[in-house]
């Protein structure tokens, strides 16, 4: 294409761009990042950059070793050639205006980031993979990894890939058997093939033999199939057969137990756009020979001989060393492991200090790394009849009244066996051998054989005549059985006497008692007391006092007590009196016992007493209505605004005034007949939030009788601050440019306060802001200035309402030292003299030498004249003579 008509071309490529809307692609000469995508069409136009300046005549571009932009002397930055993002990700170029091959504007940087499509497919690293899994593998436990790549950005969806299994071959189940991650490839079993894959009947390979060795083919040729006749090995049918069979074990892909067909996608594959790739993986499934035996049961006590094999583990890799170890710390760990597998216990086990043991058997490696997942066996001791019954307590304690009807429990008697609990050897069996003493009856009491319970046999106990009789009980394991074990056990049954007798109190009526309304709680009023007939130290005689009538609010309460057999009881305060509400109580107070009365028997007047308390009025101080008081108020309430107002009475229905501590800043005022509370001062959230103060209720004649009550007045928030720059002076290094860091704070509480928003209230070319977080900015200069200078930047600061006003930000751009601070010229020394002062001084000093001189001068002219003088009155003389 000609230069003209290339330049045509461009021209109406970027008049068609600008018909479809692409006016945001035109811009100011200034650092640009641009983002491009590959593989667009050529040419494609990028951007117009377009200088202030007004003697821009052409654009000049650097930076381009590809050569795949061009610039064109309007400004358009355009590609020649397509952006490949796997090539090279991005360029950094730069852009001038010239005015007649100078440069005017620029250079600026210009970085275009190539932004990648998704042009390539993924792809597997092996078209088939082949793999082996061992049967009864754990479920989501990997045993191999697929693994596929894409070409595309990483670090889009482009090249996010994503594993999955398309079909699994056989399929007769319906059900997968195994499962592929999809973000990893790994390939594992489901919890359906963790329980039904199963090699193929046959002999396997075992851990690392190399089935094509001959020597290793013929061991197992001749421990399995030695024939009778000597046939070469190599004319053996069967050996052959197996050679072959084996051989092809070796190489999954040639007798596969199941073939998956799996799929790889980018995109992560979530889209129908998606590449794709297909691989095919060949698995077999191998035998287990790693597995834990079943429960093993040991009868405890066996007479062995030790060490004795109880079980036997192998590994799947050859040379494999076994290591067995306890699952919880037991007193004594009687097992060991041989290089076999072979597991012994090396001495007698005792059920009752341990009934159930785990084994952990490791397989390892010469360098001690495990081989296999340890495996976990139980062991369980058997149970044996070597333990007799043991009772309780040595002797069993019971007591009967005299009135109990035939069959009444007494009691069960208590005896442990420590064989296991609910097996044929603690199974015990009870019978009463002897009672002491026989009368009136051998045949008192009966036991349950088996559970123990002894109840009574006979109706005719009588206290007087028997007080205690004494039991021996034969408890039997197994049931009796007479190989089992056997133990006597003592009891001694006591028999109590009936409840047939009342309390009686000493008196029924105990006057009046007189106390001042104001007694302390807990205060003893009386101590009462009432007796009872029946046998002393049991619950017949026992006296228990309550307070059955006369008051109702539970002012009084009784406490009861014994001292030497008597039974008393103190009555006392426990509510606070007030002689306003009631100012006598008569209280009626009856005795009980805790055990019932025998039938017949009944509760009369004799049981009852009678007590009147009398209370004395004292003068209490006034009484708060509430005992809490608060208020919530804004801040900005107009003054003598009511917060709230006290509420208070006298007991005595006296005068009551209230009065106000605490105003520490006083902003409040209390009317002091009404107790109302108004502010006298503007409130202020910011300086206190919560604002505390007590209230005194008095007598107005008396008034040390107060009380007191606490007043919080919780302060809300209004937007009555504006955010405010922390500094309002800066600098920027011309040379190394970093941004100015601005911070505001307001004193207002959310919602009125933080975040901040930072903005220019007016334009200034040269500076950009950016927010940094609720409270503070980046000032950035774009483009240092030539000469130092000082800038004032008006700066708009809005809280989260939207209230601010602009503030000036002064900031001086300078040169800076080594220490990052401006430099500052020396100022001028005092020394250093103007020429007007230099040629001054320079005159008087030449002034004063001429003066000086002419002194001189005149001293020498007036000594000739004298020496003149003198000559010639000498000669004068001489001549006279």
């Amino acid at each position: 294409m000609a230069p003209t008509a290339g330049l045509l071309g461009l021209t109406l490529l970027f008049g068609a761009v600008v018909g479809l809307g692409w006016e945001d692609k035109a811009g100011p000469l200034e650092d640009k990042i641009l983002d491009v995508p590959e593989g667009t069409m050529e040419p494609y136009p990028i951007y117009q950059f377009k200088s202030t300046k007004p003697q821009v005549t052409s654009y000049r571009m650097s930076g381009d070793p590809d050569g795949k932009f061009l610039v064109s002397s309007d400004g358009w930055l355009y590609l020649e050639r397509a952006l490949s993002w796997s090539e090279r990700s991005h360029y950094s170029l730069q852009i001038e205006a010239l005015a007649d091959s100078e440069t005017v504007d620029g250079p600026y940087s210009v970085t275009i980031n190539v932004i990648d499509i998704n042009n390539h497919r993924p792809t597997f690293n092996q078209t088939e993979y082949s793999g082996m899994v061992r049967e009864h593998r754990a479920a989501g436990l990997a045993f191999m990894r697929a693994f596929a790549t894409d070409l595309d950005d990483p670090e889009t969806p482009n090249a996010k890939l994503s594993y999955s299994i398309l079909s699994q071959i056989p399929d007769v189940t319906k059900i997968p058997l195994f499962q592929i991650d999809s973000v990893t490839g790994e390939i594992a079993t489901t919890l359906e093939g963790e329980a039904t894959l199963k090699a193929r009947d046959g002999v396997m390979p075992i851990g690392t033999e190399d089935w094509k060795s001959q020597d290793i083919l013929k061991k197992k040729f001749e421990e399995y199939c030695s024939p009778v006749k000597d046939i070469p090995y190599e004319f053996n049918p069967f050996y052959t057969c197996v050679e072959r069979s084996e051989s092809k074990r070796m190489n999954p892909s040639d007798s596969p137990d199941y073939t998956l067909i799996i799929k790889v996608e980018d995109l992560e594959g979530k889209s129908e756009n998606a590449l794709s790739d297909h691989a095919s993986v060949s698995i077999v499934v191998q035998q287990n020979l790693w597995f834990a035996p079943k429960s093993i049961r040991i009868d405890e006590n066996h007479e062995g001989p030790y060490p004795m094999k109880i079980a036997e583990v192998q590994s799947n890799e050859i040379g494999a060393h076994y290591y067995l170890s306890q699952k919880e710390r037991y007193p004594s760990f009687p097992f060991e492991i041989n290089e076999e597998g072979h597991i012994f216990v090396t001495a007698a086990l005792d059920r009752e200090e341990k009934d159930m043991y785990i084994l952990v058997v490791f397989a390892r490696d010469d360098l001690d790394t495990d081989l296999e997942e340890p495996l976990e066996i139980q062991v369980v001791v058997e149970d044996l009849n070597d333990n007799k019954p043991v009772c309780e307590h040595l002797v069993s304690q019971f007591e009967v009244q005299e009135n109990e009807e035939i069959g009444s429990l007494i009691g069960v008697l208590q005896v442990y066996d420590l064989d296991k609990e609910k097996s044929p050897n603690s199974l015990l069996r009870y019978e009463i051998v002897d009672q002491e003493p026989k009368t009136p009856s051998a045949t008192m009491f009966l036991i349950d054989n088996f559970m123990g319970k002894i109840q009574l046999g006979n109706s005719n106990l009588q206290k007087k005549e028997v007080p205690e009789y004494h039991l021996t009980i034969k408890v039997s394991d197994k049931a009796g059985d007479p190989t089992g074990y056997s133990t006597q056990c003592s009891a001694v049954i006591r028999v109590i006497d009936i409840n047939n007798e009342i309390p009686m109190f000493e008196k029924n009526d105990y006057g009046e008692v007189t106390t001042a309304e104001d007694t302390e709680l807990g205060t003893t009023l009386l101590s009462v007391l009432a007796t009872d007939a029946d046998d002393p130290g049991t619950g017949s005689s026992k006296v228990v006092y309550h307070i059955q009538s006369g008051d109702p609010d539970h002012v009084f309460a009784i406490d009861n007590s014994e001292t030497n057999g008597q039974h008393f009881g103190r009555l006392y305060i426990a509510r606070p009196l007030d002689f306003e509400t009631t100012s006598v109580y008569t209280l009626l107070i009856d005795a009980r016992n805790p055990e019932p009365l025998v039938k017949g028997v009944e509760y009369d007047n004799r049981s009852t007493a009678v007590v009147r308390i009398q209370i004395t009025n004292v003068n209490e101080p006034p009484e708060f209505t509430d005992d809490i008081y608060e208020v919530n108020v804004k801040e900005n309430v107009t003054v003598g605004t009511t917060l709230i107002e006290m509420k208070a009475e006298d007991p005595e229905g006296k005068d009551i005034r209230f009065k106000l501590e605490g105003d520490e800043r006083n902003w409040l005022a209390i009317n002091p007949n009404t107790g109302e509370i108004k502010t006298k001062a503007g409130l202020d959230r910011e300086e206190v939030s919560e604002y505390k103060v007590r209230v005194f209720a008095y007598e107005k004649d008396s008034p040390n009788l107060q009380t007191q009550r606490d007043v919080n007045i919780r302060l809300e928030d209004v937007n009555d601050n504006v955010p405010k720059l922390t500094a309002t002076r800066g600098f920027v290094c011309a040379n190394h440019p970093q941004p100015v860091i601005l911070i505001a704070e307001d004193k207002d509480g959310p919602p009125f306060g933080q975040p901040l928003t930072f903005a220019m209230s007016k334009k200034a070319p040269n500076w950009e802001i950016r927010q940094t977080d609720g409270t503070s900015a980046k000032l950035l200069l774009k483009s240092a200035p030539k000469e130092d200078v000082t800038f004032n930047i008006p700066i708009s600061i809005k809280d989260n309402a939207g209230l601010g006003v602009p503030q000036l930000f002064e900031v001086r751009v300078c040169n800076c030292t080594q220490l990052g601070y401006c430099y500052i010229a020396p100022a001028p020394q005092e020394w250093r003299l103007g020429l007007p002062k230099t040629i001054g001084i320079l005159a008087g000093t030449l002034g004063g030498v001429g003066l000086l001189l002419l002194i001189v001068f005149y001293r020498i002219r007036k000594s000739d004249e004298k020496k003149k003088k003198a000559v010639a009155q000498g000669e004068g003389e001489t001549m006279l003579q």
